[in-house]
């Protein structure tokens, strides 16, 4: 092998590696900022939003639009567990921060300005089967709280145990299921016609 063909071999080596190089820190730049400011992938543990959340099941979290507005009832979020915030939680939200959050006889109650009598919460839209809520709760949320519960009423540990979650602590709200594949869904939020 000549010198010159030895040249040629290390200049198209040094090109290529450079190229690669190139193509890593392109799609490091791409993919770092949505991977921890947009979006952020969660796997469910356990069985407390089920039939909605599996056990297993891999979901793609929405981080984004907490920083252009405030978390709606019905919403399916994550959130640092507030007793270790090491851990992560996955629940729905009931209560919005100001509330009165009444959990008697198998019903959720709400009271707020609008509604200083209060109403019977119609969770219909994903509660699919006749569920009840077991408890007694009478819970007044301050101006950075929520009230969080399970879909799966009677084995979820939830705002019921716990108490209220802080605004801090909520990640984003559940966007996408990824996996598995035939039940992937875009998740909707329901409304509440004392929402609106």
């Amino acid at each position: 092998m000549t010198d010159n063909q030895e040249t040629n071999i290390l200049e198209k080596t040094g090109r290529f590696i450079w190229e690669i190089v190139k193509v890593v820190v392109i799609s490091l730049a791409i993919v770092i900022p949505i991977r921890y400011f947009l979006i952020q992938p969660f796997f469910v543990k356990g069985a407390s939003m089920e039939p909605n959340f599996e056990d297993g099941e891999y979901i793609i979290i929405d981080e984004i639009s907490y920083n252009l507005g405030n978390p709606r009832r019905g919403e399916v979020v994550v959130f640092r567990y507030p007793r270790d915030p090491s851990q992560y939680y996955i629940k729905r939200i009931i209560g919005l921060p100001g509330e009165k959050v009444v959990i008697n006889d198998g019903r959720v109650m709400i009271f707020n300005q609008r509604y200083p009598q209060g109403f019977v919460l119609d969770e219909k839209k994903y509660l699919y089967s006749v569920r009840s809520t077991p408890g007694e709760v009478n819970m007044v949320l301050g101006d950075n709280e929520y009230f969080v519960l399970g879909d799966n009423r009677t084995g979820s540990s939830d705002s019921r145990i716990f108490g209220p979650v802080p605004a801090k602590n909520i990640i984003g709200h559940a966007w996408i299921r990824a996996w598995p594949f035939n039940r992937m869904t875009k998740f909707d939020i329901p409304t509440f016609a004392q929402d609106l």
